[in-house]
């Protein structure tokens, strides 16, 4: 086992503060006082106040529910515009984009006719 050196930690530390500078190697807390302290806690309650009023108007009800305006997309639309169905499914998503409705009035109306409803042909109501 090889002798330790008891004076190791402070040869590093002389050797960090000659390389990067005395100040990489002082204390954190040691420029810092109550004012320091004062002023920081009055600049995290301005910010949270600031973030909270921010969040107020930054809301909307939708039934009920306040949702962020963030999360609300105005051009997704849920509802198939030929049969009225609401849905969440994956596979309607990409007929609504594509044909304007939904994976059921595809196979009903469109399939096989897609040119005549990308004409603007839809089934009477």
């Amino acid at each position: 086992m090889k002798n330790k050196d008891p004076n190791y930690a402070i040869k590093v530390e002389k050797a960090i503060a000659e390389k990067y500078g005395a100040e990489t190697v002082q204390h954190p807390k040691k420029e810092w006082d109550d004012e320091k302290e004062k002023k920081y806690l009055e600049q995290l309650k301005e910010i949270h106040f600031h973030e909270s009023k921010e969040e107020d108007y930054d809301k909307q009800e939708v039934d009920g529910v306040f949702i962020p305006k963030k999360l609300i997309t105005k051009s997704s639309n849920r509802s198939c515009p030929v049969c009225k169905a609401y849905s969440f499914k994956s596979i309607d998503d990409v007929y609504m984009v594509k044909f304007d409705c939904c994976f059921k009035c595809y196979i009903q109306w469109v399939e096989d006719r897609e040119e005549r409803w990308n004409n603007g042909w839809r089934p009477n109501k």
